[in-house]
């Protein structure tokens, strides 16, 4: 790699980070950005990274819609284990492209099959989070 595809503020990388956020922001809303935000002070090349790459080069690729980008994301999530912080901003995200939360449930469900309960019943408690915090924020 050369020293410009490190430098994470080179022209080119700065459009492809404001594509990426701007992309993060349509799916996440505040959300996206709060974590990218999150990342300034400690490692923003990874932050640079989120957005440009994962949202900008590859979420916003042709061939899949947001509504299954979201369920793969949430089956994968769901299977590594560990990813809580992740999966509450996915279901959050998953919800803002319009699935529903009997679709976000039955997919946590069907993943149970690939990568057992326990993962599944971390995964379905985030769930109930996120349903009950934007309840919550309905009713406010």
């Amino acid at each position: 790699m050369t020293t410009a595809q490190h430098d994470i503020n080179s022209p080119e990388n700065l459009a492809r980070r404001q594509h990426g956020q701007d992309v993060l922001s349509r799916i996440d809303g505040h959300q996206g950005a709060a974590v990218i935000d999150s990342l300034a002070d400690i490692n923003p090349a990874l932050g640079h990274h989120v957005a440009a790459f994962a949202f900008g080069d590859i979420y916003d690729r042709d061939g899949l819609d947001p509504r299954s980008r979201q369920l793969v994301t949430l089956g994968v999530l769901t299977a590594l284990g560990g990813c809580e912080p992740q999966l509450k901003v996915h279901i959050n995200a998953a919800l803002n492209v319009g699935l529903t939360r009997e679709e976000i449930t039955e997919a946590l469900l069907h993943a149970a099959v690939y990568c057992g309960f326990p993962r599944a019943l971390n995964a379905t408690f985030v769930a109930r989070d996120v349903f009950q915090s934007r309840d919550q924020e309905q009713t406010s």
